[in-house]
């Protein structure tokens, strides 16, 4: 049996169109409305409607419930951590060395498999929405939605600074100044299809930086991102002369770690649907604790 969500018109949204209705009020995501379209299954006033048609207070839109069908990965049992959980979304503290989701000739063994698993394990079927990235050696709060509505929601924080990301990363050298903003525009490298450099014909891209604690020939930084560009910390600390420890594609291997001592620490934004403000902190991993010990102890 079909399942509708019901909506009541207010008079502030009056003269918007149905489509501008769902998506600026409701947050359904264009490919949604689309598919919601071709199913016949918006209705205003009990009566199909096109998108273009224009709302008035009063109205009242029934549109088609679209349950998930599929994970989008297979699932796969692995261990996670979860960090934050609700009916709307959940945070996981990914390990260093995991990919986030498949990608090229990876389909399995990664952290978005596993969170299949782990609604498998629930007897729920909840397509896997990762709404941002880390790169395979990071470790770190990431978040994920369980519904498409939130996901547009939780993407447009995102997009627009709401959805606040904050990083620690161990470099190697004194970072001065100690604090400050790198605006760098990011794009391809000019000889490494699969590297990312500062170029001045690339993206926008921001990151604010503040030393934590000054080691010796090291700095413990923690990081702040106004945009998302790919590997912007890696690539902007070292343009700035302070690679990441251990980052061997910006940087260089170090044999105090096996990966990059980059750890995204916690997330900050208010709740897609509820509205409350929520930070989840993950906590710091072994591997990038002994790296501090390691420096830490020279200074002594």
């Amino acid at each position: 049996m079909k399942s509708y969500k019901t909506y009541l018109v207010t008079e502030e949204h009056q003269g918007l169109t149905v489509e501008s209705y769902l998506k600026q009020i409701q947050m359904y995501s264009g490919r949604k409305i689309q598919k919601l379209t071709r199913l016949k299954g918006i209705m205003q006033n009990n009566k199909a409607v096109f998108l273009q048609k224009k709302i008035k207070g009063g109205d009242v839109l029934r549109v088609l419930s679209l349950e998930d069908s599929s994970y989008g990965v297979e699932p796969e049992s692995g261990t996670i951590e979860v960090l934050y959980e609700d009916n709307y979304l959940i945070v996981l503290n990914k390990p260093s060395g995991l990919l986030v989701h498949p990608t090229g000739q990876t389909s399995s063994g990664t952290l978005s498999n596993y969170l299949a698993f782990y609604f498998q394990q629930q007897g729920v079927i909840c397509t896997i929405r990762p709404i941002h990235r880390l790169d395979r050696e990071t470790s770190g709060c990431i978040v994920f939605a369980k519904d498409s509505r939130t996901q547009t929601i939780l993407e447009t924080l995102l997009k627009d600074g709401s959805l606040k990301r904050t990083y620690r990363a161990l470099v190697q050298g004194i970072a001065d100044p100690p604090s400050g903003t790198i605006n760098a525009p990011i794009g391809s490298h000019p000889t490494k299809p699969n590297r990312r450099a500062v170029n001045p014909k690339g993206d926008p891209a921001i990151t604010h930086y503040k030393t934590v604690q000054g080691l010796s020939d090291a700095s413990l930084l923690e990081l702040t991102l106004e945009t998302g560009r790919t590997h912007q910390i890696r690539v902007h600390l070292t343009h700035l002369g302070y690679p990441i420890i251990g980052d061997r594609m910006y940087g260089k291997p170090s044999n105090l770690i096996n990966g990059q001592a980059l750890h995204a620490i916690s997330v900050h934004f208010s709740h897609p649907v509820e509205q409350h403000e929520i930070t989840v902190q993950a906590p710091v991993p072994t591997n990038f604790l002994r790296v501090l010990e390691h420096y830490s102890s020279q200074n002594s």
